[in-house]
């Protein structure tokens, strides 16, 4: 299989669990809000809002990853990094939302950074094979 048949599966599939998350984070705002605490608020809110526009982001890409005429293991490759840096920057908030303080860093600000260095290492390689093929 071609990995821009596979890779938007994958993207579709994720959605739905952001759809879940877009559930519990209405069900906490309604009728938890006082457990949950601002900082988890805040940061539930911005993990469910990227994760939710950057697997958009993923559908866009995997319908120009096969113009940039790359080989299929770089189609798989770029598609993973690109998937994995949606994963780690959604997640980091996550992450920070179960282990973070206010004001401070944690592995959670550090994933979600790590995760946007890997989404611009996937949009500068395509944008680079897209370059090429003009």
């Amino acid at each position: 299989m071609e990995p821009a048949e596979v890779l938007p599966i994958v993207s579709l599939l994720s959605i739905v669990t952001v759809e879940f998350g877009g559930h519990a984070l209405l069900r906490f705002i309604t009728t938890d809000r006082d457990k949950l605490g601002e900082l988890r608020e805040r940061f539930f809110r911005a993990g469910h809002a990227h994760a939710g526009v950057l697997l958009m982001l993923t559908l866009v890409y995997f319908l120009y990853l096969p113009r940039a005429r790359y080989s299929d293991g770089l189609e798989w490759t770029f598609g993973a990094i690109l998937l994995a840096g949606v994963l780690a920057q959604s997640g980091g908030f996550f992450v920070h939302l179960g282990i973070g303080q206010v004001g401070a860093r944690s592995a959670g600000t550090t994933l979600t950074r790590v995760g946007a260095l890997l989404i611009a290492v996937a949009l500068i390689a395509l944008s680079a094979g897209l370059i090429h093929e003009l």
